[in-house]
């Protein structure tokens, strides 16, 4: 199974499980020493304090203190709809972009396959161009 498969895999895992009904989603990221981190967006009473999909798996990465190479996010409006590929918000491109601008991100695309982009792609003009020492 590549790592394309393993990880919608893992995703669509968790989302059946954790959201059984109605609506669902799940990131999954794999890593340079071959883990398979998953999370979802807590559930939270006030709006504002509202956190990504994508926050918890990339937090337990800097934990374990591993880097990130690819991550996928994907989501289902209700149990019988079909599971759409999220590409990475701006802030979560930003909290990935600390494990490198090769990190391999899925995207959103109109064949609804799984593509995945590296952060580079995705920003050709970030603004860490300009410290490319520091890279």
């Amino acid at each position: 199974m590549t790592i394309e498969q393993r990880l919608f895999e893992a995703a669509t895992d968790l989302i059946n499980s954790r959201y059984p009904n109605g609506w669902g989603g799940a990131a999954a990221m794999a890593t340079d020493d071959g883990q398979v981190l998953t999370s979802v967006a807590p559930e939270v009473v006030n709006a504002s304090t509202e956190l990504c999909i994508e926050t918890g798996a990339i937090l337990e990465a800097h934990k374990l203190n591993c880097r990130i190479t690819h991550t996928m996010c994907v989501v289902r409006d209700d149990e019988q709809a079909p599971f759409k590929i999220l590409t990475p918000c701006g802030v979560c491109q930003e909290r990935l972009n600390y494990f490198g601008p090769d990190v391999l991100a899925a995207v959103t695309n109109t064949e609804q396959t799984i593509l995945f982009k590296s952060l580079q792609q995705l920003q050709p003009y970030h603004w860490s161009n300009a410290y490319p020492s520091e890279r």
